[in-house]
């Protein structure tokens, strides 16, 4: 399939089936392998090991990748950062970096998701910093720069044998990406024009490799208008994208029951995959220190949560809830190490074995 399907209303049985193919990793792909992606965002995963953190279940080393596939994840999602080094973050996500953990990755049997952020440090709704090195470039300079990044990056992927299956092309972009060039709600024309240098580079960088499917991704997950809102919008420009990707966050997006209004109504309105592709919950008070919250901040309660995502996405009219992907469950000690499933001895916490239990019960 050279063209990728555009909307509901022009796509045939043959495209959709093609689309279903590509999710599950390639045009190449028959429709009847695909699997409901169960991930995880190992982004820090090997900076918490050069720290000299060791994951283990039931109080056994083990590699991490190792535990996560045993409990039946089958994607890994990789973030990766222009210049790193360039941000006074100095987060380790640069390309030599991820290619590593790539590699890893793919030696395991897990299919990859690319989340490119076209920025140095953290993209997300309250901020989408320019690289550095891309400052005081013009419009159609910038939309230049991020093409030829975005090929070259992605053919770095193919020549060392890990080409991903599956690229988001920025970061929960509700409100556009590389400000202030492509900031919304001022500038829709720009975004898109950056949107689309940004998917033309994934085309392109991939040469003769499988097709790759574009993930759109945003964080209105709770916020069904506010979706809407946005994909009628990019959907006026003619963007070609197959996958519709959410945040979800209990502490900023809402109960589950505004998460299955919103794939209810996005599954309606746009007929795409879609995937909740970042998600966690702590397993120690955090979030919800003094306040209402429909999970205990506990490790059964971090469970339950996992259990009741999952099965609001498997619920999503016509299948097409298509994935879970739990943000970062391997880290070092930190601020962000109550959202994931190792314990503060780095032991695996029962939220690992919500799969297992799926499985079990699909195989009766």
């Amino acid at each position: 399939m050279t063209r990728r399907c555009r909307s509901w209303a022009n796509v045939s049985a043959l495209c959709f089936l093609a689309l279903v193919a590509a999710l599950a990793g390639g045009a190449d792909a028959q429709p009847n392998t695909q699997q409901f992606a169960v991930g995880a965002d190992v982004s820090f995963l090997a900076s918490a090991e050069q720290q000299g953190i060791v994951f283990k279940e039931n109080g056994q080393p083990k590699d991490a990748l190792t535990i996560l596939r045993e409990h039946h994840f089958n994607w890994v999602r990789l973030r990766i950062f222009h210049d790193p080094d360039a941000s006074a973050d100095k987060l380790p996500n640069d390309l030599a970096y991820t290619l590593a953990l790539a590699k890893r990755a793919k030696a395991q049997g897990f299919r990859l998701l690319l989340d490119f952020h076209y920025s140095d440090t953290w993209a997300d709704p309250g901020k989408q910093f320019t690289p550095q090195a891309w400052k005081g470039l013009k419009h159609r300079q910038l939309a230049e720069q991020i093409f030829t990044y975005t090929r070259d990056t992605i053919a770095a992927f193919r020549d060392a044998g890990v080409l991903p299956d599956m690229v988001q092309t920025g970061n929960e972009i509700t409100g556009g990406m590389d400000w202030p060039d492509g900031k919304l709600p001022d500038n829709w024309d720009n975004f898109a024009d950056l949107l689309k240098a940004a998917i033309r580079g994934v085309d392109e960088g991939r040469g003769s490799g499988h097709r790759i499917a574009i993930m759109i991704h945003i964080e209105r997950s709770g916020d069904p208008k506010g979706a809407i809102w946005f994909f009628d919008k990019l959907n006026s420009y003619n963007l070609s994208y197959d996958v519709i990707g959410l945040s979800y966050y209990p502490k900023w997006h809402g109960s589950i029951a505004a998460l299955r209004q919103t794939l209810h109504d996005l599954s309606f309105r746009y007929r795409k995959p879609i995937i909740v592709v970042e998600t966690a919950y702590n397993w120690t008070p955090g979030d919800f220190v003094g306040k209402k919250a429909d999970f205990p901040e506990s490790p059964e309660g971090q469970k339950e949560f996992l259990q009741a995502v999952d099965a609001a996405v498997r619920s999503t009219p016509g299948g097409l809830g298509r994935g879970v992907f739990w943000w970062e469950p391997a880290v070092a000690d930190g601020s962000i190490a109550g959202r994931a499933l190792f314990d503060d001895k780095h032991n695996a916490l029962p939220a690992l074995t919500v799969f297992d239990q799926r499985q079990a019960l699909q195989s009766r």
